[in-house]
């Protein structure tokens, strides 16, 4: 139910846009308020970006669903979890396992799909990482895709959704590198540091670099 606030402001903008008041040349000089979409979207009882992005998952999901259809949600949903507030409602929405899963869909696009959903909800968004890194197999299936993946798009989103779990966020950094492949990776005794942007910056080189090397 809208407050009377909003309203307020359906009210006067309804005034402003009627045929009455543009046909007024007194009122031609007067500033238009901006009505906000999502308020206008609240107001009439159009879908939140949370009904939006359940929507887009079940498009995901839906086996009837043709792979261009699948393809046009997933970037629906990437586009709307990279507002920090969305990606942090994926818990409650029960997105997460879904999207885990799809990392290992047996088609190339819907991997790679997956992968840049997961890094835009990691990326600098230290609540998120905490929830995706509370999640079984998510970096197994990153590390995975990024290390053995043999289509290269896939692979390059991968390292990114690594790139944005790793960042200023240790325990996320200490579970990466400790996923990894010796023959990738040969881990510090001391670990890296995930405040230390040049050292997380030679991680993720170094995977682009081997990943590059496949192409």
């Amino acid at each position: 139910m809208a407050d009377q606030q909003s309203l307020n402001q359906l009210l006067q903008w309804g005034i402003e846009n009627s045929s009455a008041s543009q046909s007024d040349p007194s009122t031609a000089s007067h500033p238009k308020s901006d009505l906000n979409p999502k308020l206008l979207s609240e107001l009439l009882g159009g879908p939140s970006d949370a009904d939006l992005m359940r929507m887009a998952m079940t498009s995901i999901l839906d086996a009837e669903t043709p792979l261009d259809q699948k393809l046009i949600a997933w970037e629906n949903l990437e586009l709307l979890i990279e507002q920090i507030d969305n990606a942090n409602n994926m818990e409650p929405l029960g997105l997460w396992p879904p999207l885990i899963k799809q990392l290992k869909n047996e088609e190339a696009e819907m991997r790679r799909s997956a992968a840049g959903c997961v890094a835009a909800a990691v990326q600098n968004n230290v609540k998120s990482q905490e929830i995706a890194l509370g999640h079984d197999g998510l970096v197994d299936s990153l590390v995975k895709l990024a290390t053995e993946e043999s289509t290269q798009a896939v692979r390059k989103k991968a390292i990114s959704a690594l790139s944005g779990l790793v960042r200023n966020f240790q325990r996320g950094l200490d579970e990466v590198e400790s996923k990894l492949p010796q023959e990738v990776w040969q881990r510090s005794k001391t670990g890296l540091d995930a405040s230390d942007m040049e050292q997380v910056d030679t991680l993720i080189a170094r995977l682009r670099e081997r990943s590059a090397a496949r192409a």
